[in-house]
């Protein structure tokens, strides 16, 4: 039997991070962590702004630990310097990323990890963006739309999931991204082949704050 290398994935709690780490998986990298940073005070995810809370519930229902490490935007780099050198101490040497073809989030992952002896993984680069929506839907994840960014989504497309309705949607406004690299919006992954079970919750209120529009999720 083939031994499984040891890796963390850069998890945002959104359909990349969760697809990287199925394709991964499947491919025989054995993911012990998960990293993801979050605000300040503690509530919420620094990037797309879920619950910290249920990022702990999908650590959960995975099986897998998971790191949350407070930072402002200022240290953002340094904090997660730290928490990936913390985990090449522990012996694992890949980072998993969901990136698909944004070239300076690339550079920015890569020197990172090169600076930490760590070797970055990007299962998703280049891939086209719908065959990876569908690949996604094939493999059962269930994903809801927690997050729009003003000049792009209204608040109208919170709540919205995943399927084949969502993609001819965004698909006939003919300026957004598929896949929402470009921050157009950001998801949550509630279902899937990574779970041992399905995360249950209800749809809250919707508020605006930095130029987006956020649903809670309760």
């Amino acid at each position: 039997m083939t031994k499984k290398i040891n890796a963390f994935c850069c998890w945002s709690g959104g359909k990349e991070s969760a697809l990287s780490f199925y394709r991964a998986n499947k491919s025989g990298v054995n993911i012990s962590y998960l990293v993801n940073m979050v605000s300040g005070n503690g509530k919420y995810s620094r990037t797309h702004g879920i619950s910290t809370h249920y990022l702990k519930l999908q650590s959960e229902a995975m099986g897998i630990p998971i790191i949350q490490k407070k930072t402002s935007w200022q240290n953002y780099e340094n904090n997660f310097k730290q928490v990936i050198l913390d985990l090449k101490d522990k012996g694992l040497n890949l980072g998993i990323f969901g990136d698909i073809d944004l070239q300076e989030h690339r550079d920015w992952v890569e020197m990172v990890c090169r600076d930490a002896g760590i070797k970055p993984i990007l299962p998703l680069w280049k891939e086209k963006r719908e065959v990876l929506l569908k690949e996604f839907m094939r493999a059962g994840f269930k994903s809801v739309v927690v997050a729009t960014q003003v000049r792009f989504l209204d608040s109208k497309w919170l709540g919205r999931h995943i399927d084949k309705e969502f993609i001819q949607d965004l698909k006939a406004l003919k300026t957004i991204d598929l896949c929402g690299e470009k921050g157009e919006y950001h998801t949550f992954v509630y279902d899937g082949p990574i779970f041992q079970n399905r995360i249950e919750f209800e749809q809250g209120s919707k508020t605006l704050r930095d130029k987006h529009w956020f649903l809670e999720i309760v």
